[in-house]
């Protein structure tokens, strides 16, 4: 018994309205990443449901899975990386407080 598409669609759809909504709603740099997380999380479950659903033979799925998950943790390194360089400088990780063109 295999389970429906439509489950892992509407599964990805909850995790990527989740992740807009923590990118949407957060001040703190840290929750906007978390929720940025979230949004390729759901990219990536969507990616495998339609390789396993249309064309299980090649590995494009996987593979593409792979990929998003190499981008998102380079994404996280820089963006760690650029919140602790601004909290190092300014003492705060909140977004609206931060602006690098005003001394």
């Amino acid at each position: 018994m295999t389970i429906p598409i439509n489950w892992y669609l509407l599964v990805a759809a909850g995790l990527f309205s989740i992740g807009l909504y923590g990118v949407l709603s957060r001040r703190n740099a840290i929750g906007i990443l978390m929720g940025i997380e979230l949004m390729l999380n759901a990219v990536n479950i969507n990616l495998i449901a339609f390789w396993r659903y249309l064309d299980p033979v090649r590995m494009t799925g996987q593979v593409f899975a792979i990929f998003v998950f190499t981008v998102a943790a380079a994404e996280v390194a820089v963006g760690l990386a650029l919140v602790i360089a601004i909290y190092r400088n300014r003492d705060t990780i909140v977004i609206e407080e931060i602006d690098l063109l005003k001394e």
